[in-house]
């Protein structure tokens, strides 16, 4: 075997690890959102009853005494009596929580017997929070009883119109779900009109130096980072909006559709165009030939031929406009309410990951998995109806 052979088996073995551990990385990383993302349906978000305290350095719970913990202190499950102790100097506060595990609302489920000047408040649900009261609220003592949260009903992830995660606990997604296709199914009615127009006329009317010239441009434009889409929306788009219309804000769904119908122009122009100018030059002759006109032949040849590569540019279009996130935070006002009025505010799947990922904790961040399950779900769903639609177009021609 000569060197040669020797270089073709190296790379040959080399592409083809590359390529199993691309799909291994991919399928561990599907896998990873998808059962974060269920998660919440199916378990609680934990076993027992925690208690965290805060500025209690000693601290005795049901018998085991905890010195400078800074953790949670964990109840085991079906506890129906928690006693809880700590010194001070007059003598000794001591606390007794009962918990009644066959009631469901939470904050019915636990009730106190307490000595000693205390407050007992439910600052958010499935938490109760007892304070001891001080001369300066900062130096109360506190001690923080957060019951489980039990699996929430995936139908009413799906169709609920409320979201409120950290008070009520409340996670209904049908706002966002309706904004985000009311945004990307706006963007698409007014930008692949455009693009396909855009594309018809780049590759068969304008001259070829001339045409090179304006596709460097649209290439340009794909590479442009979505925040200086979003800035420029923000500067120009929103205010044009809030004048036209005479709304109080222009940050609304009709400012999105704009921003996304800019965003995938591109894209969809360069891919149709390129789909476009790879049909046969025979295609075109025959037809004119049978004495069509251009715009004839451009529009009812060419293109049907070049549906394949066209569809290829749509879904990509959809892709990035049912998955933008920062163009959309910055213009679509952010608003989870349900409704489909262009000129009100409105909030998307991916606009609720990024706002709010970064402070979630427990059920809240799963809740923010299931989204993005949601999210590739829906996009899945669009991308084989779009398929579909195309062997049905291919079948009739």
């Amino acid at each position: 075997m000569n060197r040669r052979n020797y270089t073709d088996v190296f790379f040959k073995q080399l592409f083809r690890i590359v390529a199993l551990f691309s799909v291994l990385a991919l399928g561990a990383i599907l896998l990873f959102v998808f059962v974060q993302g269920t998660r919440p349906f199916f378990t609680a978000t934990y076993s027992g009853i925690r208690l965290v305290a805060q500025r209690i350095d000693d601290l005795t719970v049901n018998g085991v005494r905890y010195i400078d913990h800074s953790t949670f202190i964990d109840i085991p499950k079906n506890t129906d009596v928690i006693s809880i102790r700590y010194p001070v100097e007059e003598g000794e506060e001591i606390l007794s929580i009962f918990i009644d595990n066959n009631e469901k609302d939470p904050e019915k489920r636990i009730n106190f017997a307490y000595n000693g000047d205390i407050k007992i408040t439910y600052p958010e649900s499935y938490v109760h929070t007892v304070s001891w009261t001080a001369a300066i609220s900062a130096l109360e003592k506190r001690i923080h009883i957060i019951q489980p949260e039990p699996p929430y009903n995936f139908f009413k992830f799906l169709g609920g119109r409320e979201w409120h995660p950290s008070r009520e606990k409340v996670y209904g997604i049908l706002p966002m779900i309706i904004g985000t296709l009311a945004a990307s199914f706006g963007a698409i009615l007014l930008g692949v009109p455009i693009a396909l127009l855009c594309a018809l006329f780049l590759a068969e009317f304008l001259s070829p130096k001339i045409a090179a010239i304006v596709r460097s441009g649209i290439e340009l434009l794909a590479g442009i980072p979505s925040v200086v889409y979003g800035f420029f929306g923000l500067m120009v788009i929103v205010p044009f909006v809030k004048r036209t219309f005479n709304v109080p804000s222009g940050n609304t769904l009709l400012s999105a559709i704009i921003v996304l119908a800019l965003m995938i122009l591109p894209t969809i122009i360069t891919i149709a165009e390129t789909s476009l100018r790879a049909v046969p030059l025979s295609v075109r002759e025959a037809s004119l030939s049978l004495g069509a006109s251009k715009m004839q032949t451009s529009w009812k040849v060419v293109l049907p031929h070049a549906n394949s590569g066209v569809i290829a540019g749509v879904i990509l279009g959809i892709s990035r406009a049912v998955g933008e996130t920062m163009a959309v935070i910055l213009v679509a006002g952010n608003s989870p309410q349900l409704t489909i009025n262009p000129l009100a505010s409105v909030r998307t799947l991916t606009s609720t990951i990024a706002m709010e990922m970064g402070y979630a904790s427990e059920r809240h961040s799963e809740m923010l998995f299931s989204i993005g399950v949601t999210l590739f779900v829906i996009i899945l769903a669009l991308n084989s109806l779009i398929l579909w639609y195309r062997r049905r177009m291919e079948t009739d021609l």
